[in-house]
């Protein structure tokens, strides 16, 4: 299999030419971030936890002018409509602005942070397929905080961006979001996987080079998109932090692994509801299941890894109740055609699945999983690489 540009608008478009023919002039520059796609350790960055994503070749590209006068223009190639026009004294929060909302909440959370951003006209364009659980949100997000970090000399670091990036999704747009997502986009670096501890942001450059070991890690997006994730994401936070103030700890972080049964019963003595009980199980499951795929990626053991993405799957599906049938079918096919783990990934309710498969299966197993699709009646599948790919960087 190779890397597909599945795209949410015309592939290859430039972003340069976009902003010419808008703006009626060269950009100062064009920036880039990607999407991502995690590995292990899902609902787990809200909790202070551990994550293991890598970022994908698809990304959200910038082109990018200053402006001094306090106006903020936004384009995207991506979404019908026109030119998004702002007041960058004007930005707050809940205000709407569809798609544009996550860089206007960029530019806005830098103001706030005290930094003398004073506007910019943007044209934006991305391959990061939207609504597939691979944060295309993000992509946008970092890139525009980069782009703007660089052109108003603010000196932020790639975590400061990242931060940034949070607090306009959190609070500008009011997505109740972790810190994965944007510090995939900004940190991660070709070749490896992200070993960050969402807790103080300290990180690890994994090396994670499938192809030399004869692996590959598919994506399988399944193009649909459930509305019952609309509101579940934050009644799950809700219930993890329940869980914590039941347990007497701060986060969910702070229950160790071999702790994990007593404290399950103390919440079923204390009363705690049973879904709170299973989100706890989860999210301490799931940070030791990060601390497994580390040791063994140390080792030089990665198909060891797939049972442990099988566990990983098994426990967002009946503890955290996130998966959709397509999920599980797209896991199961790959399993039953040979795969050596597959879970979904992401915030779930419909995106998509990872699957850990030896390189020479790889296309059988696509096969599989499509055809699983078509007898099903479902629509076809977006199936390509996750080719660990590089973090936001200035292209021009």
């Amino acid at each position: 299999m190779t890397a597909e540009p599945t795209t949410t608008g015309p592939a290859g478009t430039d972003p340069t030419a976009t902003f010419t023919e808008l703006y009626g002039s060269e950009p100062d520059g064009v920036w880039a971030a990607p999407g991502r796609v995690n590995l292990i350790g899902e609902y787990t960055d809200f909790n202070d936890g551990f994550v293991m994503p890598l970022a994908l070749p698809h990304t959200a590209r910038a082109a990018v002018s200053r402006r001094d006068d306090g106006v903020l223009r936004l384009y995207s190639t991506d979404v019908p409509g026109g030119v998004v026009s702002l007041r960058v004294d004007e930005l707050a929060p809940h205000s709407g602005h569809g798609w544009a909302a996550y860089p206007a909440g960029v530019v806005w959370a830098l103001r706030r942070a005290g930094h003398p951003v004073t506007g910019a006209d943007i044209a934006l364009t991305s391959t990061v397929p939207t609504g597939a659980g691979l944060s295309s949100s993000a992509a946008l997000e970092t890139v525009t905080a980069l782009a703007l970090n660089d052109l108003f000399d603010l000196g932020l670091s790639a975590a400061d961006l990242a931060v940034t990036g949070r607090r306009a999704e959190n609070d500008f747009v009011g997505v109740p979001c972790g810190i994965m997502d944007q510090m995939a986009s900004a940190c991660c670096t070709e070749g490896h996987a992200l070993h960050l501890d969402t807790r103080d942001l300290s990180l690890r450059q994994v090396p994670f080079d499938l192809a030399a070991q004869g692996l590959t890690l598919l994506v399988v997006d399944t193009r649909v998109k459930h509305a019952l994730g609309d509101g579940a994401y934050a009644e799950r936070r809700a219930g993890c932090e329940e869980g914590a103030r039941l347990l007497g700890i701060p986060t969910l972080r702070d229950l160790p692994y071999e702790d994990l049964a007593a404290a399950l019963t103390r919440l079923a003595d204390a009363g705690a509801d049973e879904s709170v009980i299973r989100y706890v199980r989860h999210v301490v499951g799931d940070n030791h299941r990060v601390e497994q795929v580390i040791a063994l990626l140390d080792a030089g053991d990665v198909r060891a890894a797939g049972p442990v993405l099988n566990e990983g799957h098994v426990s967002l599906r009946d503890d955290l109740r996130v998966s959709c049938p397509e999920l599980d079918l797209a896991v199961e096919a790959a399993s039953t055609a040979g795969a050596l783990g597959a879970r979904m990934t992401g915030g779930g309710f419909g995106g998509s699945a990872v699957v850990l498969v030896e390189e020479a299966q790889a296309g059988t197993v696509a096969k599989a999983v499509e055809e699983a699709f078509a007898a099903a009646g479902h629509a076809p599948p977006g199936v390509f690489d996750a080719v660990p790919s590089a973090g936001a960087r200035r292209l021009s």
